[in-house]
């Protein structure tokens, strides 16, 4: 069986994978259009293991790195899901009060990417707080695929209030300095976007390809920072009308598009990752909350 890189597989097979994630095609028709690609020693069976993600391999931050407190709590969401399980992370040396991150997962509830990311943050000077929004069904259950069907059942503006209440359990934080950003993937793009236009005391919000709010854009009084996959047409789609919206409400924003690569680049799990891209959007972003929220 061949041995597969990146640049094996062609565009059409991310797009296949992108419906396949975001739910808008079933796993019989995702590996029955998959058939098609599955030529020149490619299987379906070697396209499918290298498109799903790969987390044991692909840590950016050791779980126990020793410099981290990381450790997981539990919150009430009164008008979401109740009892919400998120990971708290912040830097053991701190001394004074840090500023806060809530970190937003994408589709399929807190898998160890999210969690990685949210230890990234932390240890670069931050308290970040990453919840499950799964947890009202049992919490984020190993795999990504049981994940996405799970998330799909719930209603999203009760995850919305999930990941709200986790702004004010970080406000409340002994440790925290009252200045709170928010920065979240995919459904998390969303989530982020959501909260600016939500949260009147929020301080920054980061959405990375991140479905627009359509009204009440008059509302954010958060400067925003858009990161976008320039493959990405679905998502991408929204964004004219958005930053027309937020011109003309005089937003502080700033966007960015990162070319050829695709929704999902920052997720270092999956073969859409593009480093090069993440880097950058990930400096941007962490320069962004550190002018921002300090």
């Amino acid at each position: 069986m061949k041995s597969l890189n990146k640049e094996d597989i062609k565009q059409e097979v991310f797009d296949l994978y992108d419906a396949y994630a975001h739910n808008r095609i079933q796993r019989r028709d995702f590996m029955q259009k998959l058939s098609v690609y599955a030529v020149g020693g490619i299987t379906v069976a070697s396209l499918m293991s290298f498109l799903m993600p790969n987390y044991q391999d692909t840590f950016l931050v050791d779980k126990n790195n020793p410099d981290l407190d990381s450790r997981f709590i539990n919150y009430n969401s009164p008008k979401g899901g109740g009892e919400i399980k998120a990971l708290l992370s912040k830097p053991k040396s701190a001394k004074v009060k840090l500023p806060g991150i809530v970190v937003v997962h994408e589709n399929r509830g807190l898998n160890p990417y999210i969690e990685d990311t949210a230890r990234r943050a932390a240890l670069e000077g931050f308290i970040t707080i990453a919840p499950d929004a799964l947890s009202p069904l049992g919490g984020y259950p190993g795999n990504d695929d049981e994940g996405r069907k799970m998330q799909s059942t719930r209603d999203r503006d009760k995850m919305l209030e999930d990941f709200i209440a986790a702004f004010e359990y970080l406000k409340a934080n002994k440790d925290c300095n009252g200045k709170i950003g928010v920065v979240g993937f995919c459904f998390g793009g969303w989530i982020s976007n959501m909260m600016a236009v939500k949260v009147p005391d929020l301080s920054a919000a980061v959405p990375f390809y991140g479905g627009q709010p359509t009204e009440d854009i008059i509302n954010i009084n958060a400067p925003l920072m858009l990161q976008y996959a320039g493959l990405d047409e679905r998502v991408n789609a929204g964004w004219p009308a958005y930053e027309n919206a937020l011109k003309e409400n005089d937003k502080e924003y700033q966007v960015f598009f990162y070319p050829e690569v695709n929704h999902g680049f920052h997720n270092t799990s999956t073969p859409r990752y593009d480093k090069e891209a993440a880097e950058l959007a990930w400096s941007r972003t962490i320069d962004f909350f550190k002018e921002k929220l300090v």
